[in-house]
């Protein structure tokens, strides 16, 4: 494919083109230093997609180290990050990287292994867990390899000094990510399910749970042709999914399921034929654990802001309420016919609230968000100028990141708050909200 990068590529991004991931879990080797020092990458996931932050080295088993001979010069940490797919002439991929990673500190951790810090932030190259495909659209889950050099002997209590003769790479350790299971529905979709902690207390659903529904961007679908589909990078590729699990919103939802289906292609490709395929994962789902029918929610960003707002208009009593995020109504093409026409727009009757920024140069909000808004009865909307989230400025289109991190307010109630509030049997409870919308 041909390397330019066209508004239909960018419409599949939804998370930060940085990256890399592990070939798969490494052999667990013996901390003693003949034999190698195992180490696990931890890493989490930032407003702007996955990050390693930190090393363990598994270095108890060598005996009680001297904190004092641990300094950020004591190990040196190259990491080097490929594609898991070949590359096709004339396309590239952001970002394939092979450098030192700066070590910020050192320090043991209470099991006596040493946890070496590294250099991390919201735009830093070298660190993610993701590379950007730009001629396929996609993000995937680089192949990537660390290499751990001693620089100086560690000191243990008893003053016998220690050279790691080999270090051996482990898995991937994200807490966040990895509390989401892997699952597969009857008809061979991918998704992750994040399941409420035993014995939380569920509010109004006598024992039972609310479950939010997370439907990706395009650019955490899959590669069939290339036979990637992963069911990784929807969860890693922002926080999209994972605010939905955090404290904060459980205690707000009273403890909710959050669900994540993975697209084999892109949501907008065939909106009306995935449509069944992610009800019969809810369907799967409601028979097989304690969820409440009035309490299911569903938000999505970009491809899964249109696919959001598809969901509602096929099955319009299904939902509680829907976040559509900088979702896709108009044509991709000149002169094209829009994904939802104005007459499916105007029939939702799903509570929606719609969120975007003025200065998405993917999604214009205005042919996007704003005439669904003037079209779904007693839809809110917030509006930001721009997504700048903790003082680092997100391209506009990533206006997920407010959502992610329940910013969107009117009238003093956030977005998680209004949701949560929402009942299948209550439609129109939304309405009273609707004066305050932000334009």
């Amino acid at each position: 494919m041909a390397s330019p990068i066209s508004r239909r590529a960018f419409l599949t991004t939804g998370a930060a083109a940085a990256g890399a991931f592990l070939p798969g879990a490494a052999a667990y080797a013996s901390a003693h230093p003949a034999h190698g020092v195992r180490f696990t990458l931890n890493a989490q996931v930032l407003d702007g997609g996955e990050q390693v932050t930190s090393i363990t080295l598994h270095t108890a088993r060598l005996g009680r180290i001297d904190p004092a001979s641990l300094t950020t010069g004591t190990f040196r940490v190259h990491a080097k990050a490929t594609s898991p797919i070949p590359i096709d002439p004339g396309d590239q991929i952001f970002s394939e990287y092979d450098l030192d990673r700066p070590v910020t500190a050192a320090r043991l951790d209470r099991w006596g292994n040493i946890e070496l810090h590294l250099a991390y932030g919201e735009g830093q190259v070298g660190g993610g867990t993701l590379g950007y495909i730009v001629g396929k659209g996609r993000n995937v889950m680089l192949d990537l390899d660390y290499t751990i050099t001693q620089n100086s002997p560690l000191a243990l209590r008893n003053r016998r000094p220690v050279t790691i003769a080999r270090f051996v790479q482990g898995e991937l350790s994200d807490p966040e990510v990895d509390a989401f299971s892997y699952r597969v529905s009857g008809s061979g979709m991918n998704y992750r399910l994040y399941s409420p902690r035993h014995g939380r207390r569920s509010r109004g659903g006598r024992g039972k749970h609310p479950l939010v529904l997370w439907l990706h961007g395009g650019g955490e679908g899959g590669l069939l042709p290339d036979h990637y589909y992963d069911n990784e990078t929807p969860l890693r590729a922002n926080r999209g999914a994972l605010g939905f699990a955090t404290q904060q919103a459980q205690r707000i939802f009273g403890g909710a399921y959050v669900v994540a289906p993975q697209s084999t292609s892109f949501w907008i490709e065939d909106g009306p034929r995935f449509a069944p395929l992610i009800r019969e994962i809810i369907g799967d789902l409601l028979r097989r654990y304690p969820i409440d029918r009035r309490r299911i929610y569903v938000a999505g960003c970009s491809n899964g802001g249109y696919m959001t707002m598809e969901l509602t208009s096929v099955y319009p009593e299904l939902f509680a309420a829907a976040v559509p995020i900088c979702g896709v109504v108009e044509s991709l093409e000149p002169g094209g016919p829009p994904l939802l026409t104005d007459a499916e727009l105007e029939e939702i009757e799903t509570p929606t609230w719609l969120v975007a920024s003025r200065d998405d140069p993917v999604v214009p909000p205005e042919p996007n968000t704003i005439h669904a808004h003037d079209l779904i009865p007693g839809s809110l909307m917030t509006l930001y100028d721009h997504v700048i989230w903790n003082g680092h400025q997100f391209d506009g289109h990533w206006s997920w990141i407010y959502v992610a991190r329940n910013d969107p307010t009117i009238n003093g109630t956030h977005i998680w708050q209004w949701m949560a509030e929402q009942r299948a049997d209550r439609a129109g409870s939304g309405r009273a909200l609707s004066a305050g919308a932000a334009r």
